[in-house]
């Protein structure tokens, strides 16, 4: 229906008087300012004090101060006051961008938690619980922001702080550069009190660089890297049969080869598990034997090979040799395809550089998970995707320095302190624990702090399942959402969780009597899918058990204090990285000149 004439002319009455109302907040405080500026000149260069007529003093300042020179007039008239317009202007622009109300990255968002529904994970609370947890910081009166938990980011459009305590177990999911290394993995490592835990599939221009050194200085490093993607020089070896002494230990070494080779739901078919089984009973036979774990590669190649069966019994495990026996004599097409499948589980064995790092050396000292965590070292655990094997063997020394410290807290009373931090880069790649989702629901009250870092949420479906990953997205306390999540039905979920609001809406009606408004509420979801697939770089989202989902600005270590000695530490680090792989592939020459 066309409008009416009255209708439109009302329209353009009400645009024009909200120019004017513009123009006089311009022109009104400038004109005052204009004539305040000129009376003080005047009065400083001994002339007489002008009448109030703020107008006259902006159009024709030398009528009201005919005495004072040109120059004077226009600077005190005309610049001054311009001056400090823009001033103040600049001041309510920075205001308005410093409460979040500036850009569309930090423009606030209603219905969002505020510093009040966070306040467990600000400052004050931060501190005081870490007080309560940790018995050696009673006496400290301030202690470091680093000593009471771990950064997460700012609350956004503020300068709160929001951490997660040293109680706290955590899963971030965020796409590939959107912050999840630089603004989570390094902050937390570099701040760290206690021993770290770092597992990646890289290492120039990663968490490893960037980090090396600064926890160099905070205690011993130790480097496992099987597949050399570092190149790093092996000064370290690591018995993953130190915890294979029992049944259930080589059970659970068995199912990291398992999870390392196979997705979650193809590891409950007859092959896997007969594989896994058989796997786990040869470790358990050279545990016992205090053989190193190359010999299950023999084992498996000959199955006749009598030892293990030998082994077990003089141990007394006699139930599992008879087992074992019952697998060597069976139908022999059923036999094979049992041994074959557990080759295949341990084929990475049969690699001398990988096998190096998970056997004896000489003169090379051995990394004990049990005196590590007692310490504030540092152990960078490296594979590549897809590793297999490799794999495996970083996901078992994770799992055993977690069993470590998990056994320190119980002797120590119940916890960690300091406490120890895991973060577990790239974890659904490189660090396959099978039952990480149910360690998840002890580990924080034991003062192990993980940090799972994935890419989206199916790829934890994909190797703990749906059950696994449901289950350890429950128990995580803490939950951070980073920008590119492109999986819609997750993407609704998180727009579910973080819930709806009250929206004002306005609707006009119009008639020959004139225009009325009325007001009404509806029901809107506070960050539908789409915002929510639309997160900016450096924002994350945080879900924290019993309060309202937080949006955060994140806080990348090259942008913090100290940035520069920290970039060239990581510049160097990578650099050598960089050396090392030349020198393994530049030709060595005889003494003859001739390529060796």
């Amino acid at each position: 229906m066309p409008s009416s004439p009255t209708a439109s002319s009302s329209d353009g009455y009400d645009f024009l008087f909200r120019i004017l109302i513009g123009a006089l907040g311009v022109v009104v405080p400038l004109s005052h300012l204009a004539w305040t500026c000129g009376n003080l000149a005047a009065w400083a260069t001994g002339h007489a004090w002008a009448p109030y007529q703020p107008a006259e003093a902006l159009l024709h300042p030398e009528r009201l101060w005919p005495e004072a020179t040109d120059a004077t007039v226009l600077a005190a008239a005309r610049i001054v006051p311009a001056i400090a317009l823009l001033a103040l202007a600049a001041a309510a622009v920075l205001l308005w961008r410093h409460h979040g109300f500036g850009s569309g990255r930090r423009k606030k968002i209603r219905g969002l938690a505020t510093a009040k529904d966070v306040q467990p994970l600000l400052a004050k609370a931060t501190t005081a619980k870490a007080r309560s947890l940790r018995p050696s910081l009673t006496d400290t009166k301030h202690p470091p922001p680093g000593e009471t938990g771990v950064l997460l980011g700012n609350l956004q459009g503020t300068r709160r702080e929001v951490r997660m305590g040293y109680e706290d177990v955590a899963v971030a999911i965020m796409a590939p550069r959107s912050g999840k290394t630089t603004s989570l993995a390094v902050p937390s490592i570099l701040a760290a009190p206690g021993p770290v835990l770092l597992t990646s599939n890289k290492a120039g221009g990663d968490a490893y660089t960037a980090t090396l050194d600064a926890r160099a200085q905070a205690g011993r490093v130790w480097s496992m890297d099987p597949q050399q993607i570092a190149h790093a020089e092996r000064a370290m070896w690591w018995n993953p049969l130190a915890d294979a002494t029992t049944l259930d230990g080589a059970g659970r070494l068995a199912g990291h080869f398992l999870a390392a080779s196979v997705d979650a739901n193809q590891q409950g078919d007859f092959w896997s598990k007969a594989g896994s089984n058989i796997l786990a009973q040869l470790l358990l036979a050279a545990a016992r034997d205090q053989r190193p774990i190359t010999d299950v590669t023999r084992w498996l190649a000959f199955p006749a090979d009598r030892t293990p069966l030998d082994i077990l019994r003089d141990h007394g495990f006699t139930a599992v040799a008879a087992q074992l026996k019952g697998t060597v004599e069976g139908p022999p097409e059923t036999r094979d395809g049992i041994y074959e499948t557990a080759r295949q589980y341990a084929a990475a064995l049969l690699n001398n550089q990988i096998a190096a790092w998970i056997t004896p050396q000489q003169d090379v000292p051995e990394f004990r998970p049990a005196e590590f965590v007692t310490s504030t070292d540092t152990l960078y655990l490296l594979s590549k995707d897809g590793g297999g094997g490799a794999s495996a063997l970083i996901a078992a020394c994770a799992d055993s320095v977690m069993r470590a410290a998990t056994a320190q807290a119980e002797r120590a009373g119940g916890r960690l302190d300091p406490p120890m931090l895991a973060v577990l880069d790239e974890a659904a790649n490189v660090c396959k624990i099978s039952d990480l989702p149910d360690l998840y629901s002890h580990l924080g009250s034991r003062g192990i702090i993980p940090l799972t870092i994935l890419q989206s949420y199916r790829q934890g479906q994909k190797v703990w399942g749906e059950a696994g990953m449901d289950a350890m997205w429950s128990a995580s306390t803490i939950k951070v959402i980073g920008s590119g999540i492109d999986d819609p039905d997750f993407a609704d979920k998180l727009s579910r969780l973080i819930g709806d609001h009250d929206v004002p809406t306005t609707s006009t009606s119009r008639s020959e009597s004139g225009k009325s408004t009325s007001v009404s509420m509806r029901q809107e979801r506070i960050l539908p899918a789409d915002a929510i697939r639309a997160l900016a770089k450096g924002t994350a989202l945080c879900f924290a058990t019993g309060m309202r989902a937080a949006m955060l600005d994140l806080r990348p270590w090259y942008a913090e204090p100290g940035a520069d000695q920290l970039a060239a530490a990581s510049d160097a680090a990578s650099k050598a990285i960089t050396d090392r792989a030349l020198a393994k592939h530049t030709p060595r020459q005889d003494d003859y000149g001739t390529a060796a």
